[in-house]
Order: structure tokens, then C-alpha cells, then sequence
């Protein structure tokens, strides 16, 4: 009897058994194919950038690239333009923007600086950009003054909403503009240039409008006459006077103020020669003697 030969077992050991179960796995060969590379990649380079100087020539190649590219001549401004502005306000942005050109555009914090220009008084809204030909454009809105605040730190122009222009040092240098007096003033603006508008026929008497209390008006005239206006419908009482005045000249007569700060019942104020003028008129006609 010929001796047999042994034959190895074709059953898998259990270990490969287990290992191709996992490579049937679509989770596991993922993972073997980019999360095994990737984890190795990662180790890698924490630990080559735990060396401080690895990281510091990282740090300065950045640097050095990210400068050659802001200081390439396409990204350089060369000069500020202002428009809109008059060449004072101008004058003065320039000197809040003190730029020195030409500079890099990456430098330049457009919304930073529009704030500075808007903080000048004159400056209602401001726009910045880089414009074609490396030019920094400033667009400026200015307010535009339309009456002189009269107040303790003296003339002071505003605008139609009350805001500040800046400082007026000469009345003459502003004659075409109202001129408003009193605490709060500067916060009826509106109501003060209506009543300027509806003076318009005493516009070569007016002198100005008061702000009493800081609830109403009073409006000057020369002669030192005054027309003193209720804390409502203002400008219509003064239209009343405008129209009494117009129809009997009230306004030539000796008054030093007609007040309507009652509406219903208005009152004249003489001066003292008219008083006694009228008085000596009533006692002629009583028939009493006149000394």
C-alpha cells in the first residue's frame, strides 16, 4: 500500500477569513484608501510644523509672496481726486487722509476712511473707491448752510436739518441767510425757514427769528418791533399780521410789538410816545384840559 501524502487544507485560516470580509466592506476600503493616507499625511506635518523654524519660514515665504503681489503696479494708487466738495472742505479732507502715495490698495480701509471724512461737519455723506487709473476718488454730498445759529459760542451755520455746517465769524459774510436765535433753534429749522417764507413781504425789515422758551417764536423786525407767535399755527398768525399790515400799514405805526400768543385775542404794544399820544387824543375828545 502506497503511503499518502498529506494535502493542505484549502479552508482560509481565520485571520485572512476575517481581513477579505473587510475588504467586502465599502466603509473599510474608504478608509484604507484616503483615510489611512491622509492620517499619515497629517502626522507627518504636525510633526514636521512642531520645528518653530518650519513654521517661521512658512510664515515669511506667506509674507514675502503676498507683498510681491500687493506692490505689483496694478494694485499701487497713485493720487487722491475729491469731487464735489469745495476746495476748503477739500483742503480739509486731505489733511485727515494724510496718505503718502503712492500705496498699495490691500493697505487702504475705504470704510475707515469714509468715516473720517463724514465726521467733518460739512461732510453730509461721502463715498470711496479705487478707480480706473489707480486713482483713490472721494465723492463728498456737503450740507449745504440755509440759516446762522446764533448761540453762546456765536454764529454757527446750519443746515436744513438742523445739523452743524460750521462757524460763520461774520454775519456780512452771509447775508442771503436767516439768522436764528435761542436755545433749541437749531431743532426747528424747518419751522424757521416757513416763517422766513411767509415774511417775505417784510423781508427788508426782518432782522431775525427768536426762539422763546424753546417753544415758539418771535420775529424781529427793525425799529426794534417784534411780532410775538403763538406755539401753534405760527405761520399762520404771522400771515394775519403780514394781511392787517397791508390793509391799515400797522407795522408804520408806533408799536413796539404785536403780540398774538393768545390767538383769539391779539394785543398791541405801544411806545411810550404813542401811549401818551393816544392819551392826549381821549382827552380832547372828553373835553378835558391837555397839559
Amino acid at each position: 500500500m502506497s503511503q499518502m501524502t498529506a494535502r493542505p487544507d484549502p479552508a482560509p485560516s481565520r485571520l485572512k477569513y476575517r481581513m477579505e470580509r473587510l475588504m467586502l466592506t465599502p466603509l473599510f476600503r474608504l478608509l484604507l484608501r484616503f483615510g489611512l493616507p491622509c492620517l499619515l499625511t497629517f502626522g507627518v506635518a504636525s510633526w514636521w510644523l512642531s520645528a518653530e523654524d518650519n513654521r517661521m519660514m512658512i510664515t515669511d515665504t506667506y509674507a514675502e509672496m503676498r507683498a510681491k503681489v500687493e506692490s505689483r503696479p496694478e494694485f499701487m494708487v497713485n493720487l487722491m481726486a475729491v469731487d464735489g466738495a469745495s476746495d476748503l472742505v477739500a483742503e480739509g479732507i486731505r489733511e485727515m487722509l494724510p496718505l503718502d502715495f503712492p500705496i498699495s490698495s490691500f493697505d487702504l480701509d475705504l470704510e475707515q476712511m469714509r468715516e473720517t471724512v463724514v465726521s467733518l461737519d460739512p461732510v453730509k455723506s461721502a463715498r470711496l473707491y479705487v478707480r480706473q487709473g489707480n486713482v483713490l476718488q472721494v465723492d463728498v454730498v456737503e450740507r449745504i448752510p440755509v440759516v446762522l445759529w446764533r448761540n453762546d459760542r456765536g454764529l454757527q451755520l446750519l443746515d436744513n436739518e438742523g445739523v452743524l455746517v460750521g462757524p460763520a465769524f461774520v454775519r456780512s459774510d452771509w447775508p442771503d441767510l436767516p439768522l436764528i436765535v435761542g436755545d433749541g433753534a437749531n431743532t426747528h429749522v424747518v419751522e424757521a425757514l416757513d416763517l422766513v417764507a411767509a415774511a417775505e413781504p417784510l423781508s427788508a425789515r426782518l432782522r431775525g427769528l427768536v426762539r422763546m422758551g424753546e417753544r415758539r417764536w418771535d420775529v424781529v423786525l427793525d425799529r426794534e418791533q417784534r411780532i410775538l407767535l403763538p406755539e401753534t399755527e405760527a405761520v399762520r398768525a404771522l400771515e394775519r399780521v403780514i394781511a392787517m399790515d397791508q390793509a391799515v400799514d400797522m407795522l408804520e405805526r408806533d408799536l413796539l410789538a404785536v403780540d398774538l400768543r393768545l390767538p383769539n385775542r391779539p394785543t398791541l404794544r405801544m411806545t411810550d410816545g404813542a401811549v401818551r399820544e393816544l392819551v392826549r387824543i381821549r382827552a380832547i375828545e372828553a373835553g378835558e384840559p391837555v397839559e
